[in-house]
């Protein structure tokens, strides 16, 4: 059995689109223990022990017990889906793990947004300043992913674990940035969502329940 510590549509959800990528047949059942971020409740869980930040994902799969999403993606793959890792001496190693350590760098900008427009509760007001730097850094990774992106995944020859960590910034940044000027970006977050595992995942995740408008404008100074 594998036990998840998730949040709905966070970093979370590229370990749970891996789950269903991988099948229950390699990793037994899944349990989902739901946590709200910053709550007093994640802080009395197991989740302290599981994870040196607090934080999810973590995972406890047969005597394992990890956190960090791209650490944990890349171990499913190598362990449980050798169809989704570029092993050492794969031509496309380098690019697999430069895609996985990429979509962080990206995702630390979609969570820096989070806190400023999303977490704030009045009085406290984001930093016009500080999100527009941050939005004008996201768009930056948008616009070199547009740049290196072909017609079909992250990888000339087909998805991998690469592509599942862009599971949680594709879904996070259209909030923040206006995707019409990347038709390769919206193209490729088309195709991820053909997928039938991806399908799955999203619908274990019903309707999200995070953000409260469709589009978060840098705010006026």
């Amino acid at each position: 059995m594998m036990r998840l510590h998730h949040v709905q549509y966070g970093r979370s959800f590229r370990v749970l689109w891996l789950y269903e990528e991988i099948g229950e047949a390699v990793l037994g059942p899944l349990e989902i223990v739901e946590h709200r971020i910053g709550s007093k409740e994640m802080r009395e869980s197991d989740l302290p022990r599981l994870s040196p930040a607090v934080r999810i994902p973590a995972i406890e799969l047969d005597g394992l017990e990890m956190s960090e999403s791209g650490a944990i993606v890349q171990h499913l793959c190598e362990t449980c889906a050798p169809a989704l890792d570029r092993p050492v001496g794969d031509a496309e190693r380098p690019a697999f793990l430069q895609w996985i350590h990429f979509a962080e760098t990206q995702a630390s900008l979609v969570e820096n947004l989070n806190l400023q427009m999303v977490f704030l509760r009045p009085p406290a007001k984001p930093s016009p300043v500080v999100v527009k730097l941050t939005v004008a850094r996201l768009r930056q990774t948008v616009a070199g992913m547009e740049a290196r992106l072909g017609a079909g995944y992250l990888l000339p020859s087909g998805f991998s674990g690469a592509d599942v960590m862009m599971g949680f910034n594709l879904f996070a940044i259209p909030y923040f940035v206006d995707l019409a000027p990347f038709p390769k970006v919206r193209a490729y977050k088309a195709l991820l969502e053909t997928r039938a595992a991806h399908r799955r995942a999203c619908a274990r995740e019903g309707a999200q329940r995070f953000y409260t408008q469709d589009f978060y404008p840098v705010p006026e100074a």
